[in-house]
């Protein structure tokens, strides 16, 4: 996003957190506000003369919430008109960017539900072993990937994938990634448990080990991290044999290779 988008989309978030803290129901309400800004979206997506008129920086801020409330006044919850009325009076680059700052805030909405039912942790290691079914699944993500299949279709075949296997919040917010994807399904999917983690003020390391780490191993390594990084950490993990040992572990943009395929490269190349 653009600077001004950046900014629009953190005075959003804070109106979202402040309209949902406290409030009574508030995993429902959290989870209608998300879902219906989804929906939003969706209307936006198939009209493009009012997805560029509320979000045209020209007209005054006033006018363009005003059309918020003609459009959908009535036809959402009063909580998420204030949302789209609010987002409309902000300052975007482009329209695409608005649209991208309501998924975040349907995101971040739905993530508040979860929280407030103790389940963001759940939520965010559903959606990476989602990750890695995708990347096993080749022919369902193909299906998935498919861009003259509809948005409907590629939610319908991933609804009956997960049906009764991942929490509603889980199964909302891949339905979502699916319909509109923003690079392909299984970076999505990963991108969306990462989002998850920084909401709990963690910061994700990918760790690819030659065979599965017990929950004793996860937690140390988990505390170690924590200590060399300085901050909370989540542990993404998933098994690869073909490291014949050890692990790879990547935590941004840097990699702590200590596998043994690794060392043996690395041996090969020293005696070249």
């Amino acid at each position: 996003m653009h600077a001004a988008s950046r900014e629009a989309l953190a005075a959003l978030d804070k109106f979202v957190d402040s309209a949902l803290f406290g409030i009574d129901n508030g995993v429902a309400v959290a989870a209608q506000t998300g879902a219906e800004l989804f929906d939003v979206v969706e209307v936006l997506d198939t009209d493009r003369a009012l997805r560029v008129a509320v979000a045209d920086s020209s007209a005054d801020a006033e006018k363009r919430s005003g059309l918020m409330r003609a459009v959908f006044g009535g036809k959402v919850s009063q909580l998420t008109l204030d949302v789209l009325t609010f987002a409309a009076a902000q300052t975007w680059s482009t329209p695409r960017e608005m649209r991208a700052g309501l998924v975040a805030c349907g995101r971040r909405a739905l993530l508040r539900s979860a929280e407030y039912q103790g389940q963001l942790g759940a939520v965010e290691s559903e959606l990476f072993q989602l990750s890695r079914v995708l990347d096993n699944e080749a022919q369902l993500t193909q299906l998935l990937s498919d861009r003259t299949a509809t948005p409907s279709a590629k939610r319908d075949l991933l609804a009956k994938v997960l049906y009764g296997k991942v929490s509603a919040v889980t199964e909302a917010l891949a339905l979502q990634v699916i319909g509109r994807p923003e690079h392909n399904p299984i970076d999505d999917m990963a991108s969306l448990a990462d989002t998850v983690a920084a909401l709990q003020g963690r910061q994700v390391a990918h760790v690819v080990a030659a065979t599965a780490l017990d929950a004793g191993q996860e937690k140390a390594l988990e505390e170690k991290l924590g200590r060399i990084y300085g901050r909370a950490m989540s542990i993404h993990t998933e098994v690869d044999p073909s490291l014949l040992g050890g692990m790879v572990i990547r935590v941004g943009d840097e990699v702590i290779d200590g596998s043994t395929s690794g060392k043996l490269e690395r041996l090969r190349t020293a005696m070249v």
